[in-house]
């Protein structure tokens, strides 16, 4: 099987009632691995069965959409960070995902040759305080301390999005100090990142970008386009869309 030519990068969003959505869950039992089956099985909250059966249904309609093959025959390891990504050998390993979900929204990017990282949060969430001062670089949590009171929260999930989405397109996770790298928000430019000196990464390398699928959520999103800009494509999908 050959993955289309690079080109663009998609990012679909599904909306979850976990409520409304359990009694449908069988219908998506015959795309998944015994293994995902299993998976499910150890969930004990229905809502997280509800994101994960819905990830991995999102997912794989995704990869068949940028690949000749069945949405039942891609297989998926997790990696040392825990994240799912693709196991498969030949032209189909050049294919990328990354998945994201939060109360209210399952979020997947797949593309072809290049590392993704997606990012989706809940924004109705409460904060405390010192999770910037904790977790951002000073660069990051002096800009929010500037801000007004009524702006500080919509700006903390930019950056909070942007920086997961980065580290989960690396696949290292929070072996990522969060605080040795920032972000400029410059709207209605995209986002920049800038690198302290001991992180070995390089600004021209990515590509970001951020949406608001639903007035609750954020995503940020993270391309390693390697100075090849792509063009990203958001499409909301309803869950009946992933029943075949």
């Amino acid at each position: 099987m050959t993955a289309r030519p690079i080109g663009d990068v998609h990012v679909w969003t599904i909306e979850t009632d976990e409520s409304a959505l359990i009694d449908v869950l069988a219908a998506y039992d015959g795309l998944l691995s015994t293994e995902e089956r299993s998976r499910v099985g150890r969930f004990r909250q229905p809502a997280d069965r509800v994101r994960f059966v819905l990830g991995r249904a999102l997912a794989r309609t995704m990869l068949s959409s940028l690949a000749p093959l069945d949405r039942r025959a891609w297989r998926f390891r997790i990696t040392a960070h825990g994240q799912p990504e693709l196991d498969m050998t030949g032209d189909l390993a050049r294919l990328r995902f990354n998945l994201s979900h939060t109360h209210g929204l399952v979020a997947c990017v797949a593309a072809v040759g290049c590392d993704v990282g997606v990012d989706v949060e809940w924004m109705d969430r409460a904060l405390t305080n010192d999770i910037a001062e904790r977790f951002f670089s000073p660069h990051e949590a002096a800009e929010l301390r500037r801000l007004p009171d009524a702006e500080q929260s919509r700006v903390f999930f930019d950056y909070w999005t942007l920086k997961e989405a980065y580290i989960k397109a690396r696949g290292l996770g929070l072996a990522i100090p969060l605080d040795q790298f920032s972000f400029r928000l410059r709207p209605p430019a995209p986002p920049a990142i800038a690198f302290e000196p001991a992180l070995d990464d390089d600004p021209a390398r990515w590509q970001f970008a951020q949406t608001t699928p639903t007035p609750r959520h954020r995503l940020g999103l993270a391309i390693c386009a390697d100075g090849r800009p792509r063009r990203v494509r958001f499409d909301a999908v309803r869950p009946e869309a992933l029943i075949a």
